[in-house]
């Protein structure tokens, strides 16, 4: 009976001051090491949409034969495919799982971004073609014939990128309201969202010279590695979220008090216990996809994407190839205009007696 009454005691004791260090301690910030995450995911999966559209006209078109309808196809079809996969993304995290769910998501579109690396292969393949040269310097039927098929394969690759891309944002939006309380949920969103402008952004300066990079060193010609390089990055993730992700109330990284804070929604001293169990049972529950339209917030967000994406996405697609015709017809025309007015100045300096204006001869 002693030694259970000491033992007893010592629990007790332990318990006591297990709890004043737990009360003592400085909370942790983990939940913005998770955001950080989901920032570098939705970058990845804008960097991963934007290759073909930063490599089509300088290296794919000329190898394919392909048209600005041939490219224009493409990019529907992609857009139409991730449209009608959004409708399904949000159910399927929410059936496997937060952590399982962002992890097929991330799989399969970065699995998609490196299939568009072999349809080059698929297309000599399928022709009888033994190399890229042969394709470059086929004409008439031949040509057409490789635009076609390629095409075919490109679009077969942009359906599983489509797929896979529509799970991003349902999972970073589930992510962020397990790890953020009601009043940092819009932050945090703001904050893993503009990894669409930043991976927009940081494309058209990382993706060309990627690809003019392993053309230079011969590794094919040059767009199949940057297809392969921008989808690894999205393994890198698997592997980031696989070892860091855990729901915040068993992962290790996360402790007492910023739990605490994390969950703060469902400690509200000013509500009863039923009260709680309310809101708790509306938000754990289920509604039909029809019963979504009845609210004013679904036809909010309708009316605003409704707005806005066909523009972004334009852009996008087409800015690239725009600029590159618009920067080089400026630039020929900048060259013509030079090499006009410097032909008197040329002449001039030829008749003068200097050998320093040799120099000149060249731009004749």
């Amino acid at each position: 009976m002693v030694i259970f009454a000491s033992n007893k005691k010592n629990i007790i004791k332990s318990i006591i001051m297990s709890t004043f260090q737990k009360v003592g301690e400085k909370m942790t910030n983990f939940r913005w090491i998770i955001c950080g995450l989901l920032f570098f995911a939705t970058t990845v999966n804008y960097l991963d949409r934007q290759v073909l559209s930063l490599t089509w006209k300088d290296f794919i078109a000329p190898e394919f034969h392909w048209t600005d309808s041939n490219y224009g196809d493409i990019t529907a079809i992609f857009s139409i495919v991730y449209a009608i996969a959004n409708l399904f993304a949000g159910r399927f995290i929410d059936w496997m799982g937060t952590k399982k769910g962002y992890l097929w998501a991330i799989f399969v579109w970065s699995l998609g971004a490196c299939l568009h690396a072999l349809c080059g292969w698929a297309t000599e393949e399928t022709l009888g073609i033994h190399n890229a040269e042969e394709m470059l310097s086929a004409t008439g039927a031949v040509a057409s014939t490789i635009a076609i098929t390629s095409v075919y394969y490109f679009i077969a690759a942009r359906i599983v990128l489509g797929v896979g891309e529509a799970g991003n944002f349902p999972a970073a939006i589930k992510v962020t309201a397990e790890y953020f309380p009601k009043k940092d949920r819009a932050y945090s969103t703001s904050i893993f969202n503009a990894g669409s402008t930043v991976g927009a952004l940081a494309a058209p300066i990382t993706i060309p010279p990627l690809a003019r990079y392993f053309q230079s060193i011969g590794v094919g010609n040059g767009w199949e590695m940057a297809f392969i390089v921008i989808g690894g990055l999205g393994f890198i993730w698997m592997g980031l979220w696989m070892f860091l992700y855990k729901k915040p109330n068993v992962n290790p990284r996360v402790n007492t008090a910023e739990l605490e804070y994390i969950e703060q929604d469902n400690n509200n001293p000013e509500e009863s216990a039923e009260q709680q169990a309310a809101a708790n049972d509306f938000d754990n529950k289920k509604i039909s996809f029809l019963q979504c339209f009845k609210f004013p917030q679904t036809w909010a967000v309708f009316v605003g994407k409704f707005m806005t994406d066909g523009v972004w996405w334009f852009f996008l697609f087409w800015t690239p190839s725009y600029l590159f015709m618009v920067v080089s017809y400026l630039l020929l025309s900048l060259i013509k205009q030079v090499r006009i007015h410097m032909q008197p100045v040329c002449r001039l300096c030829l008749s003068l007696p200097c050998s320093h204006c040799w120099h000149c001869l060249p731009n004749l």
